[in-house]
């Protein structure tokens, strides 16, 4: 049997994060660079970026930042070119940037919300909804492959959610079926690129504390509604993802692809 450092061993490895200046994707960046990967965070939020580029270095890390939109094409794809010179290759990548398309037709007490009625959702909202939470996981994959395919393999981790298997009122309309749609495009990837070495799969978390939404969870009452949803009595803090992060990263994640792994403290099994 392997040992448990070679068998999580990611040192050396070249990592992608989109959106990893805060939230799920700075823990991504955290867990890989403290086990010695060389990690460049890509975000929007250029001084979220500063800030975590400065914590990690002070710690001897080895992260750097791009400031990118996702849904800049172009941008992205210049972006990974930096980032395979700089590194010589690209093994892994997060492709985890998400944004909240905006309010549910309910609030989190149950009363309707006339903002996020279907007529009321302003287009550019349900435009850029789709736009981030998944036509830019569909650019980020496009790119990692052009680096991986010639290396010969590579891992690629996409961030969905359980929001892909259920309907969630307090949440954005169009944000369920992106996260669907991500689902199958996951498992379609698979089947196309395990023939090359790359492995796709995808984490679906439940609720986090992250500032998605405002970090509306951050609030007591806010809360409580998805606490009283979890087997287990709490919601997700970012510490508790990291260890699948770096399972699916590593050697010991070899056998997984096409898979949609859960990490929701049991909401999904109440829920549904």
């Amino acid at each position: 049997m392997a040992a448990l450092e070679t068998m999580f061993n990611v040192r050396g490895k070249s990592v992608i994060v989109t959106g990893g200046a805060s939230g799920i994707g700075k823990a991504y960046v955290e867990i890989m660079a403290e086990q010695g990967a060389r990690v460049c965070i890509f975000d929007i939020d250029a001084d979220g970026m500063a800030r975590a580029e400065a914590e990690m270095t002070a710690k001897g890390w080895d992260v750097w930042c791009q400031r990118v939109d996702v849904g800049d094409r172009p941008a992205m794809a210049a972006a990974f070119d930096a980032v395979a010179a700089r590194h010589g290759r690209i093994d892994t990548v997060f492709a985890n940037a998400g944004i909240d398309p905006g309010p549910g037709f309910n609030t989190p007490t149950g009363e309707r919300n006339p903002d996020g009625a279907i007529e009321n959702i302003p287009d550019e909202q349900w435009d850029r909804g789709i736009e981030i939470n998944l036509t830019s996981v569909y650019v980020t994959v496009k790119n990692a492959v052009r680096h991986m395919k010639p290396a010969g393999g590579g891992q690629i981790i996409v961030t969905s959610s359980i929001a892909a298997e259920i309907n969630e009122s307090i949440v954005g309309t169009s944000y369920m079926p992106a996260k669907a749609a991500v689902n199958h495009f996951v498992r379609h990837m698979a089947m196309e690129l395990g023939a090359y070495g790359i492995r796709v799969n995808a984490i679906l978390p439940g609720p986090f504390i992250t500032n998605i939404a405002g970090g509306r969870l951050r609030n007591k009452a806010d809360r409580a509604a998805f606490e009283s949803q979890s087997l287990i009595g709490r919601i997700g803090d970012v510490e508790d993802i990291k260890g699948l992060a770096l399972l699916l990263a590593s050697p010991a994640g070899a056998y997984f692809t096409g898979s949609l792994v859960v990490i929701d403290g049991g909401s999904l099994i109440r829920m549904t």
